[in-house]
C-alpha cells in the first residue's frame, strides 16, 4: 500500500492494494478529493462533497480498467464518508484517507455485438480473453450502430443487452443485440427557425437529396455547405424521430444568422520591404441569398527601399448556382506597383465558378481581362490580356494558420492570350506544396517544408507582363535576401524569369503554451528558360524566429541573413501574423 498526497492544511492519503503504479495514477487522477487538495480547495463542504462523489468516480475508473470486484474505502477523519448522515456533516476535516482494493482484473468471456452490417470491424480489444475494459463495450456498440447508419439504417437501436460479471472466473460476458430497423430515405428539409436568408436559397445551398438513401456523411455535408457560406453563426441539422411514408425521414434545420458586416485589418513589417497594411470589409447575405461581398485593400512597401504599392479589389460570391457544391463569383482589381525592376498600373476583372469535391478539394476557374500600362528597362508598354486562371487545392492540415500535421497542395495553371502588340500568349503554371509533421507531447515540435514551382511557356520575356514573371527574395520566398532581388538579365535588360523554384524548411518548437521558437532555411532559383534546367541563379537565406501564440493565430518575428548568392547582405527582420507558410 502506498500513500502520500498532502497539503499545507489537510492531509489526503491515497492507497492502492497491490503494486500497479499505472492503475494508482489513473485512480488518483480520477479522485475529486485529490484534485481539491492539489488546487487548494480547503472548504469543508467542498471536501466532503468530493469524498462522496469519489465512490462513483473511482468505481467508474476501475470498470474502465477492467476491475469489477473492487472495494473502495474513503474515511473522513477516521469515519467512512458514506456512513456520515448528510444532516450531520463534519464542521472541519483534517484527514481524508482513500484505500482501493481493485481485486483481480477481469477478461472478456462472451463478447458479442450483433447483428453487424457488412464490413463492420469492431475495436480490436473486444474479444474473448482480452482485458474487459468497460469503454470497449460502449465503443463496440457505437461502432456497430454507426456502421448500420452508414448503410442507410438511420433508426438502428439496441434491442437488448446482457452484461454479466462472473467473480469466480474473473470474466465479463458482454452481449449486445441490435435492431437495425428499415432502410431509411431522406425526406424534406424542414426549416424550424427564421433567417434573413431566403428559405428557397437555404434549400438550394443545402442540397438535401430527397428520396435518396440516408447517409450520416451526406447529412453532415448538407450542414457544412450552409456553414461555409458564412451567413450563419450556427447551423444544426436534426433527424425527425418518426419516419414518414416510404420510410422517409425529414431533417429539421435550425440556423442562427451571423452578423452581416465584418471589418478586418492586418500588418506585416520587413526591415527592407517596409510596412504592409491590409484591410477588408465583408458584407454577408447582401441580397438575401447568402451571397458574400468582400473588398480588400493593401498598401505595401511603406518606408521600404522601393516605391509604395497600392491594391484595391472586390469580389462577390454567390453560392449554389449550379448544384449545391458550385458557386459563382465576379471580381475586380485595381493595382499600382512600384517594384525594383518595373512600374505598373493594372486593372483586372473577371467572372468564374468555384466547386468543392468533398472536404479537402477546392477548385476554381475564371475568365478574366487584364489591362496594364508598364514602364521598365524595355520602355513604356501596354499589355492587354484575356486569361483563364484556374486553381485546384488539396488540404489536409489540422490548422491553416498554424499547422502541426497534414499537407497542402495548390496548382494554378493560367493560359493567357495577348490582345495588344506588346502582349504575347502562353501558359503560366504555379504550384505550392507544403507538408507538416509534428511529434512529442501535443506536437510540441513540428517539421515544416515547402516547395514552390513556377513556369511560363509560349511567350518570350519581352512579351510577358512583368507581374506575370517570377522573382525571388523576401518574406514569401527567401528570407534574408532583399525583396525580388533575384532576377535574370537578357540582352542587358534586368527582369523577372520564366522559371522559378523555391525551397523552405522550418523546425518549430513550442517552448511554453504561448511562446514558440523557429529555425528556418530558404532557397530560391530564377531562370530565363521556361522550365528549370540549371542555367539560372540560386540564392539562399536562413535565420531564427520567435512566435507568440495568440488566440487568433501566431504573431511572427523572424530574423534572417543571406547564406548564398550575391543579391544581398546584412540581417533582415520580418514581423507578421501567422506562420511563414
Amino acid at each position: 500500500m502506498t500513500s502520500g498526497v498532502a497539503s499545507a492544511l489537510d492531509e489526503v492519503q491515497f492507497g492502492l492494494v497491490g503494486n500497479n503504479k499505472d492503475l494508482r495514477s489513473t485512480l488518483s487522477d480520477a479522485s475529486l478529493v485529490v484534485d481539491a487538495r492539489r488546487s487548494g480547495q480547503t472548504a469543508t463542504s467542498e471536501i466532503f462533497a468530493a469524498a462522496l462523489s469519489d465512490y462513483a468516480r473511482l468505481l467508474d475508473a476501475l470498470y474502465a480498467e477492467g476491475y469489477y470486484g473492487g472495494v473502495i474505502s474513503i474515511k473522513v477523519d477516521g469515519r467512512e464518508a458514506a456512513d456520515i448522515p448528510l444532516l450531520r456533516t463534519p464542521a472541519s476535516i483534517s484527514t481524508v484517507r482513500i484505500v482501493v482494493d481493485p481485486g483481480p482484473r477481469f477478461r472478456f468471456g462472451d463478447a458479442r455485438v450483433g447483428p453487424l452490417a457488412q464490413g463492420t470491424e469492431l475495436p480490436e480489444g473486444f474479444r474473448s480473453g482480452e482485458p474487459a475494459l468497460a469503454p470497449l463495450v460502449q465503443s463496440s456498440t457505437q461502432t456497430a450502430g454507426d456502421a448500420w447508419r452508414s448503410a442507410g439504417y438511420a433508426k438502428v437501436d439496441v434491442a437488448g443487452e446482457r452484461i454479466t460479471a462472473d467473480h469466480r472466473t474473473s470474466t465479463l460476458d458482454a452481449v449486445v443485440g441490435l435492431e437495425p430497423g428499415p432502410v431509411v430515405y431522406f425526406g424534406k428539409l424542414v426549416q424550424r427557425t427564421e433567417s434573413r436568408v431566403r428559405a428557397s436559397a437555404i434549400k438550394r445551398i443545402a442540397g438535401l437529396p430527397e428520396g435518396e438513401k440516408f447517409s450520416p456523411e451526406v447529412a453532415e455535408r448538407v450542414a457544412e455547405r450552409l456553414r461555409r457560406t458564412g451567413a450563419f453563426a450556427s447551423v444544426t441539422l436534426r433527424e425527425a424521430e418518426e419516419l414518414g411514408p416510404g420510410n422517409s425521414m425529414d431533417m429539421y434545420l435550425n440556423v442562427v444568422d451571423a452578423k452581416r458586416r465584418r471589418l478586418g485589418v492586418g500588418a506585416e513589417f520587413s526591415s527592407l520591404e517596409g510596412l504592409t497594411l491590409t484591410s477588408f470589409w465583408l458584407h454577408r447575405n447582401i441580397f438575401g441569398g447568402a451571397e458574400r461581398l468582400r473588398f480588400d485593400a493593401e498598401i505595401s512597401n511603406l518606408g521600404g527601399s522601393y516605391g509604395t504599392d497600392y491594391f484595391l479589389g472586390g469580389r462577390l460570391d454567390v453560392p449554389a448556382v449550379i448544384g449545391a457544391e458550385t458557386n459563382a463569383f465576379v471580381y475586380g482589381e485595381i493595382e499600382h506597383l512600384d517594384e525594383p525592376t518595373y512600374l505598373s498600373n493594372r486593372v483586372e476583372f473577371g467572372v468564374g465558378l468555384a466547386r468543392r469535391f468533398g472536404d479537402r478539394i477546392e477548385t476554381e476557374i475564371a475568365l478574366a481581362y487584364t489591362y496594364s500600362e508598364t514602364e521598365d528597362d524595355l520602355g513604356d508598354r501596354t499589355f492587354s490580356y484575356l486569361s483563364l486562371p484556374m486553381k485546384a487545392s488539396y488540404d489536409t492540415r489540422d490548422n491553416a494558420l498554424d499547422a502541426t500535421e497534414g499537407f497542402y497542395v495548390q496548382i494554378e495553371p493560367t493560359p493567357f492570350f495577348g490582345l495588344s502588340d506588346d502582349s504575347g500568349s502562353g501558359l503560366k503554371t504555379y504550384a505550392d506544396a507544403r507538408a507538416y509533421y509534428g511529434f512529442g507531447e501535443d506536437n510540441r515540435v513540428v517539421l515544416a517544408g515547402r516547395l514552390q514551382f513556377g513556369s511560363i511557356t509560349g511567350a518570350e520575356i519581352s512579351e510577358i507582363h512583368p507581374d506575370y514573371l517570377f522573382f525571388s527574395g523576401g518574406s514569401g520566398t527567401v528570407r534574408g535576401q532583399p525583396y525580388q532581388s533575384l532576377t535574370v538579365t537578357t540582352n542587358g535588360v534586368e527582369s523577372g524569369g520564366r522559371s522559378f523554384l523555391g525551397l523552405s524548411a522550418e523546425v518549430r518548437t513550442r517552448i511554453t503554451d504561448n511562446i514558440g521558437a523557429v529555425v528556418f532555411a530558404d532557397a530560391g532559383y530564377i531562370g530565363a528558360e521556361d522550365f528549370y534546367d540549371g542555367s539560372g541563379e540560386w540564392h539562399s537565406g536562413a535565420g531564427l524566429g520567435v512566435r507568440y501564440l495568440a488566440g487568433f493565430g501566431p504573431i511572427r518575428l523572424d530574423v534572417a541573413f543571406p547564406v548564398d548568392g550575391d543579391t544581398g547582405e546584412g540581417v533582415q527582420v520580418y514581423v507578421g501574423i501567422g506562420q511563414a507558410f
